[in-house]
């Protein structure tokens, strides 16, 4: 190997100095470890317990803070809830369902809360594109957080009231853009303001694609879309959702070149004797792998973008990178801010707290393709991080992003983590923290480097799993005794305060009783008093009783009362029937209420005209009369 004039360029290499370079890069996993983890085969070295004495450390990686020992228990998987906000037109609708759930259940509950049919209902927004009603959530490894839209082509839009408010109103939508990149087929979704303007879409597409803005070829714009300074509300696009692709814009030039390329052997030649060499892709190993090249010089376009405003959107670009460079079978990276990724892992009810794991990337390390490739991307690996993992990633390439993590570092673990973090070399990355949520803090159980193999990695994974597995057993014996506790003193306030709104209630009746005894018993007083008045003024209204012998013909009445006594009274012949029943009265027994009735024959006196004398009535010379009251 040698360097000329800057210029890197290969000489003629004996066969076995390029295999032991190979050798030397390529870490050896012809074993086969046996796990008994699900019955699942782990390709690696061959785990032997005796070669790996407890107190001995890791020979390819080392931890700065807390020693594991290697593990095969497996914790049995807790059901995982997910989380989807799924927008259509103007409407957002928050569901929650377990990873156990299907997509044909999502759309059920869409149903029920958008009153669109099932078969009328596009569910968009999938990463891995579109999926079927039966497909289960599991499958898909989502993230804990979803953002899905819902599509109804069958269905009329609804109508705006005018030209200036439906701009108006598209102005402050969001319009999901489904890009897909024509010659890798990949498919960005990219959300972008209804006032963002078609030239910004392409230089975010440039971030993606590194394709230039001017080498940009694309299809499906609205014929409106004349004019990259448009913005997106008035160019016609379909709400919520477009659909894109673009692709890269070849020159004449250009495709005679790829023409040849892929007509000629690739060779590189030295400038001091111009001797040959065979193409090193020979031996299936890319050329910065062999000769420790910087791997970012091959590629074209970083993880993450330097100076992200929002974490999320680096996320993105980072998931999006690292599937383009390595494949779709990877860890579902969660997307959003580190806070976020804590509050999702830790922040929950003891039995849904997972173990956080920190991706660190870096383009610069040697390590980096291998580690991705082989190790993180390993079926093994990924169903293992999926299940028991909250995974977070970050690029530490770029000076600023390398920056920003090691102030969030700071601010979360301390300045050990961090000091640990900063003094690591370019070659020990990538890294890969494991952090433990506790009461107080967040514990780091581990580092690991990238020199490591895959056997390694999942040993020390179930390693830390047996740690925070043992914690989460204590937590969740706490947290059940805690709610037991609140529960009985939320019983007994419950039953408090019952006790007291009965004893209130009770309070309350025997109040309304007497306050009711007390009306009744004024308005008896009244009554009495009143009739106590009328029987005295009809007392005093009577005419003097006649003597025996008298001039005039007189009547003498005997009436019996209810209760068995006698009234006797001598009225003159001549007196109205009218006198009998004021006197009557006067002795109580009003007659409203009670009805003067003669015997031989047995009439009702009272039905008699008053204004009649005793004479006229036959009530002379002597009458026996009984009261009796009415009904």
């Amino acid at each position: 190997m040698m360097f000329l004039k800057g210029k890197f360029q290969l000489q003629q290499l004996p066969a076995h100095y390029l295999q032991a370079a190979i050798n030397g890069v390529i870490p050896q996993e012809n074993g086969i470890l046996q796990s008994d983890y699900g019955g699942e085969t782990i390709p690696g070295p061959a785990f032997d317990p005796t070669s790996h004495p407890a107190s001995a450390p890791a020979p390819s990686s080392s931890s700065a803070f807390r020693p594991v020992m290697p593990s095969r228990q497996i914790v049995e998987r807790q059901p995982r809830m997910l989380d989807f906000r799924v927008e259509y037109r103007d409407r957002n609708v928050d569901v929650v369902l377990e990873d156990s759930c299907t997509v044909g259940e999502i759309k059920q509950i869409l149903e029920n809360e958008l009153q669109i049919p099932v078969s009328k209902m596009l569910l968009k927004g999938w990463k891995t594109g579109d999926v079927e009603d039966s497909t289960v959530l599991k499958s898909l490894h989502l993230p804990k957080n979803n953002s899905l839209y819902v599509l109804t082509p069958d269905l009329p839009p609804p109508s705006s009231s005018s030209h200036a408010g439906a701009l108006q109103e598209s102005l402050n939508q969001n319009f999901m853009l489904i890009i897909t990149h024509r010659e890798v087929q990949r498919e960005y979704n990219l959300n972008f303001s209804g006032s963002s303007t078609i030239q910004e879409v392409k230089r975010n597409v440039y971030d993606l694609t590194s394709i230039p803005v001017r080498h940009q070829l694309w299809e499906g714009w609205p014929a409106s879309a004349t004019d990259d300074s448009m913005c997106l509300a008035e160019s016609g696009l379909s709400y919520p959702c477009h659909r894109l692709t673009v692709g890269r814009r070849s020159s004449p030039a250009q495709t005679r070149e790829q023409s040849e390329e892929q007509s000629t052997d690739v060779h590189m030649v030295s400038d001091s004797d111009g001797d040959d060499f065979e193409d090193a892709s020979e031996f299936g190993v890319d050329d910065g792998e062999v000769f420790g090249m910087a791997s970012s010089a091959l590629r074209k376009s970083p993880m993450m973008p330097e100076n992200a405003e929002n974490e999320g959107d680096a996320l993105l670009q980072f998931t999006a990178e690292f599937s383009s460079r390595y494949g779709d079978c990877h860890p579902v990276f969660f997307i959003g801010s580190l806070e976020a990724a804590f509050q999702e892992a830790f922040y929950v009810k003891a039995r849904d707290r997972k173990l956080l794991a920190i991706y660190l990337h870096h383009d610069e390390s040697v390590l980096t393709n291998v580690f991705c490739s082989q190790m993180l991307c390993a079926e093994s690996i990924v169903s293992y991080l999926s299940q028991n993992f909250i995974t977070w990633a970050w690029d530490l390439t770029k000076d600023a992003n390398r920056a920003r993590f090691l102030t969030m570092c700071n601010r979360h673990f301390g300045s050990v983590v961090a000091q640990t973090i900063r003094t690591q070399k370019t070659d020990q990355f990538p890294l890969f923290l494991i952090i433990m949520g506790k009461r107080s803090s967040n514990e780091v159980l581990n580092v690991i480097q990238g020199n490591t193999t895959v056997d390694e990695l999942m040993m020390r994974l179930m390693a830390a799993m047996e740690i925070f597995t043992a914690q989460q057993q204590e937590d969740i014996k706490d947290e059940d005794e805690r709610e037991a506790r609140e529960n009985v003193k939320r019983e007994q306030d419950e039953a408090y305060r019952l006790s007291l709104e009965a004893d209130r209630a009770k309070r309350e009746a025997h109040e309304r009783e007497m306050a009711e005894q007390f009306r009744l018993e004024q308005i008896r007083k009244e009554q009495e008093e009143e009739r106590e008045a009328i029987r005295l003024s009809l007392e005093q209204a009577l005419p003097p009783e006649p003597k025996e012998e008298n001039a005039e013909p007189v009547s003498k009445l005997r009436i019996r009362t209810p209760s068995g006594e006698f009234l006797e009274r001598r009225f003159l012949a001549s007196n109205k029937l009218q006198i009998v029943f004021d006197f009557v009265a006067s002795k109580g027994f009003p007659w409203d209420e009670f009805k003067l009735l003669s015997t031989f024959p047995r009439r009702d006196v009272t039905q008699l005209d008053p204004n009649k004398s005793l004479l006229e009535v036959k009530l002379f010379p002597q009458e026996t009369l009984f009261l009796e009251a009415k009904e």
